[in-house]
C-alpha cells in the first residue's frame, strides 16, 4: 500500500493546479508530505495586538495591529497605482495601509467605519507609520475563527510564492492539510526507543512544529524532528562501513619494496613530522588488512598531504598496483604532475597526465600507458573518469580536495576496477574533529596536526579601501625583495547586483600603479582559456610576473615558494574557509609571508567576525568551528558528499552534536541486534534509512 502523504499538494483546499505548479518549482514542495516538512523557521505570537502608539520606530517584526477603517485613497497611475486606507485605533497614532497589487481584489474587502484586524510589518517615513501589503480581516470573522495555535509559524518563501501566498497563505495550508494527514502519519520509531530518549510520538512533533500548544511543547517537537534526521543518517553511515568491513575484498599490499625505502631514505625533501609518520602508518596498515581502505585526511594547508599521498601511491606500485590522483583543477593536476615528477627523478616508476584539454599524444600515452600497466601513478582532473580510461591494475585511488567533487564522479573512478581499490580522500577544508568521527562515521578519519619545520607563521591584516597607497607601497616594498604577490578578486567583471571588486578593474589599476617594465602582472582566471592560464601560472612560477592577478581558481594547491603576500580584495565577499584556503598559497618557502585582507569600511557583523578571526588565528580547526557555527552545516553539503544526501529540514549538525551522539549511539544499538532492519518494529526505521539515504540508482557503499 503507498504512503498517503505520497500525494499530490494540489488536492488541499486553498491549493489548486497553479498554486501546487508553483510550490514544485519554487520550493520543491510536491506532495502532502513535502508540505508537512516545511517546517516554520520562526513563530509569532497572533493572541497579541499592539496599540499604535506603542510601536518603536526600530521595530520591524511582524505583528498585530486592531482599528477602524477613516477613510480610503488611490494615488498614481499604470504600474505605480497604489490604494491606500486609513487605520485608526484611539491610541493617538495612525497607520497608513498601502497596497501596489491586487488593488481591485483589496478594495472590494474594505470598508470604510468598519474594524479590522490588521497583521504585517510596520515601517516608518517621516515620522508617519505604515504597512505595505498587510493581511486584513474584519474583527468579526477574525475572532469567530478557530486558530490551532496562538503561535502562528513563518515559513521560508521565494519572491514569486510571497505575491501569490502570504504568510497567512501558508498557514493555511497546513491547517487545510492538517485533517487530511493526522491519521495517516506512520510513526518510524520503534517504542522502546522513543522511551529511552523521551521523545514525542512523530504526529505529536508535526502538530507543534507547525501548531505549537506551548513553548515547552514546541521545544520537544523541534528535538524529535532533528532526532529523526540525524538518526536516518547514522542508520546509512553505519550500515556502509558494516557492509564494508564485513566484505574481506580489500587489495594487500603485504610488501614496504624497493621505490618506498628508495624515496624515503634519498629522496624525501625534508624529514616527515610525526603526524605525517602516524598517517603513513595508519594507511600501512589498512592495506594489509584485507578489507578496503576508505580514509579520510585532514590536513591544514601546507601540512604535507600530499608527500603523504604519494608515498601511499608508491606502496601500491611497489606490490603490483597501479595509483591514481584526482585533482579538482587543471592547475592543480598538472603540479601535482611536475611535483612527482621531479620527487621520482631517477626511480623506476612511470607518471602520467591526464585532463580535459591534454593534447593528443599526451592523451595517448596516458591511456594506452595505463592500458597496458606501465604508467604507474596517473594525476588527473575529472578526465580520470571517463569511458576510455581504462587501468590494467588500479589498487590505490586518491582524491584531493574531495569536496570539489559529485558523489557520482568519485563512484565512476571506483568503478575503473572490479574491485574496489583502496581510497584515500583530501581536505584542506578542515571539519571539527568530534563532527567528522561522528557524521563520518563510514569513513576512517585520519588528521595531519602539525606543520613541517622551518614554516613561520602566516602575519594577517585587514586594510580598508582608504590604506590602499599603503597596500602598493608595501607591495613595492616585497618586489623590491625579489619576491612575489597574489592579488585575488572575487569577480571577473563589474556586477550591478554585487559592489565588489573585480579582477579587470582591479587589473587596470595594478598595471597604473606598477608600470612596464620594472613589474609584470600575469592574470588568471577561470574563464581564460587553458594554454592562456598555463602560460599566466608559468610566467609566475618562474618569476617572469612579479603580481598575479587572479580570482579564486588559485585558491587550492597553487605552490610558489616565492609568493609572499595574499592580498585578498573584498575580502567580506569570502567564507572563513576560502579566506584560509587563499592564505595558505603564501608561506610556502623560508621568508616572511602576509596576507592583506581589502574590504570596504561598512561590514556586517558576520563579516567583520570572519576577518578578525582571520587576524588572530591560523589553526584552520579553530577557523573550521567557527565557520560552521557562522553558517551552521550548510557547507558541509559539499564537505560531505559521502553518498549521504544531507537533505535536512530541521536538523544542524553542528549546533546540535549532542543529539547527533545519542542518534549515533541509537543507530549501533539498532543496527547490532537488527542489521538489515527486518524485523516489524524497525519498519518506520527502514523508511527513514531510505529518505535520508541520497540517490539509489548507484552503490556508494565502497566509496567516500
Amino acid at each position: 500500500m503507498g504512503n498517503f502523504l505520497d500525494n499530490d499538494i494540489k488536492f488541499v483546499a486553498g491549493v489548486g493546479e497553479a498554486r501546487a505548479r508553483l510550490l514544485e518549482r519554487e520550493l520543491g514542495i510536491r506532495t502532502l508530505g513535502d508540505m508537512l516538512a516545511h517546517y516554520p523557521f520562526r513563530y509569532i505570537d497572533r493572541t497579541k495586538i499592539y496599540r499604535m502608539a506603542e510601536i518603536a520606530p526600530e521595530e520591524t517584526s511582524l505583528l498585530q495591529v486592531r482599528g477602524r477603517i477613516t477613510g480610503v485613497n488611490y494615488a498614481g497611475a499604470g504600474r505605480k497605482r497604489r490604494f491606500t486606507a486609513l487605520l485608526n485605533d484611539g491610541s493617538g497614532r495612525m497607520a497608513e495601509l498601502v497596497w501596489f497589487h491586487g488593488i481591485k481584489w483589496i478594495e472590494k474587502r474594505i470598508e470604510v467605519g468598519r474594524e479590522y484586524l490588521v497583521f504585517g510589518r510596520p515601517s516608518f517615513f517621516k515620522g508617519e507609520l505604515s504597512m505595505v501589503h498587510p493581511e486584513i480581516e474584519t474583527i468579526e470573522k477574525a475572532f469567530a475563527r478557530k486558530a490551532e495555535s496562538g503561535m502562528q509559524g513563518i515559513y521560508s518563501s521565494t519572491e514569486k510564492l510571497s505575491s501569490v501566498l502570504g504568510t497567512k497563505g501558508f498557514y493555511t495550508i497546513l491547517c487545510n492539510l492538517w485533517p487530511m494527514v493526522r491519521d495517516r502519519i506512520r510513526e518510524t520509531l520503534p517504542e522502546t526507543l522513543r522511551s529511552r530518549y523521551g521523545l514525542l510520538t512523530l504526529r505529536d512533533a508535526l502538530y507543534n512544529i507547525h501548531f505549537p500548544q506551548s513553548p515547552e511543547l514546541l521545544r520537544q517537537a523541534r528535538y524529535r524532528l532533528k532526532f529523526d534526521e540525524l538518526l536516518g543518517i547514522q542508520l546509512n553511515v553505519q550500515a556502509r562501513r558494516t557492509s564494508r568491513m564485513a566484505k574481506n575484498n580489500g587489495f594487500l599490499f603485504p610488501k614496504v619494496g624497493e621505490l618506498f625505502n628508495t624515496f624515503f631514505n634519498k629522496k624525501l625533501p625534508f624529514p616527515l613530522t610525526g603526524a605525517q609518520k602516524r598517517v603513513v602508518r595508519e594507511i600501512r596498515r589498512d592495506t594489509v588488512s584485507g578489507f578496503q581502505m576508505n580514509r579520510l585526511l585532514q590536513g591544514d594547508v601546507g601540512s604535507g598531504k600530499t608527500l603523504v599521498a604519494l608515498m601511499s601511491m608508491l606502496l601500491a606500485v611497489d606490490n603490483g598496483f597501479q595509483a591514481c590522483m584526482m585533482a579538482p583543477t587543471e592547475i592543480l593536476a598538472r603540479q601535482h604532475y611536475a611535483t612527482f615528477r621531479r620527487m621520482l627523478e631517477g626511480l623506476p616508476v612511470r607518471v602520467g597526465i591526464l585532463t580535459g584539454s591534454s593534447r593528443a599524444r599526451e592523451r595517448r600515452e596516458a591511456l594506452e600507458g595505463v592500458a597496458d600497466g606501465s604508467v604507474g601513478l596517473l594525476i588527473g582532473t575529472h578526465a580520470l573518469i571517463e569511458e576510455k580510461v581504462r587501468f590494467a591494475n588500479l589498487g590505490f585511488v586518491v582524491i584531493d580536495e574531495q569536496h570539489r567533487f559529485g558523489v557520482e564522479q568519485r563512484a565512476r573512478l571506483w568503478t575503473k576496477n572490479a574491485q574496489p581499490p583502496h581510497i584515500l580522500v583530501m581536505t584542506a577544508t578542515p571539519i571539527p574533529r568530534t563532527l567528522a568521527m561522528t557524521l563520518y562515521g563510514d569513513l576512517d578519519v585520519s588528521v595531519i596536526d602539525e606543520l613541517p619545520p622551518g614554516r613561520r607563521p602566516i602575519r594577517t591584516v585587514h586594510y580598508t579601501d582608504a590604506a590602499r597607497l599603503r597596500l602598493f607601497g608595501f607591495m613595492r616594498q616585497q618586489i623590491a625583495l625579489g619576491r612575489q604577490v597574489y592579488v585575488v578578486y572575487p569577480l571577473i567583471k563589474e556586477s550591478e547586483a554585487m559592489d565588489y571588486k573585480d579582477l579587470e578593474e582591479g587589473y587596470e589599476a595594478i598595471s597604473r600603479d606598477f608600470p612596464l617594465p620594472q613589474y609584470v602582472t600575469a592574470v588568471c582566471h577561470g574563464k581564460m582559456k587553458p594554454e592562456d592560464k598555463e602560460e599566466s601560472m608559468r610566467q609566475f612560477k618562474s618569476g617572469e610576473a612579479h603580481i598575479l592577478v587572479a580570482t579564486s581558481v588559485i585558491e587550492v594547491g597553487v605552490d610558489v615558494p616565492n609568493a609572499t603576500v595574499m592580498v585578498i580584495e573584498s575580502a567580506e565577499r569570502f567564507g572563513l574557509s576560502q579566506l584560509h584556503q587563499l592564505r595558505g598559497r603564501v608561506g610556502r618557502g623560508g621568508e616572511q609571508s602576509y596576507c592583506i585582507l581589502m574590504s570596504g569600511e561598512k561590514l556586517s557583523k558576520e563579516a567583520r567576525t570572519r576577518l578578525e578571526a582571520m587576524c588572530e588565528t591560523s589553526d584552520g580547526f579553530r577557523l573550521a568551528e567557527l565557520d560552521l557555527k557562522l553558517r551552521g552545516a550548510g557547507d558541509i553539503n559539499g564537505t560531505m558528499q559521502s553518498g549521504l544526501a544531507l537533505d535536512l529540514k530541521i536538523a544542524n549538525p553542528t549546533l546540535d552534536l549532542q543529539i547527533l551522539t545519542l542518534t549515533r549511539e541509537a543507530a549501533a544499538e539498532v543496527l547490532r541486534d537488527d542489521p538489515g532492519l527486518a524485523r516489524a518494529e524497525h519498519a518506520g526505521l527502514r523508511e527513514l534509512r531510505r529518505r535520508m539515504s541520497g540517490r539509489e540508482e548507484i552503490d556508494f557503499s565502497q566509496i567516500s
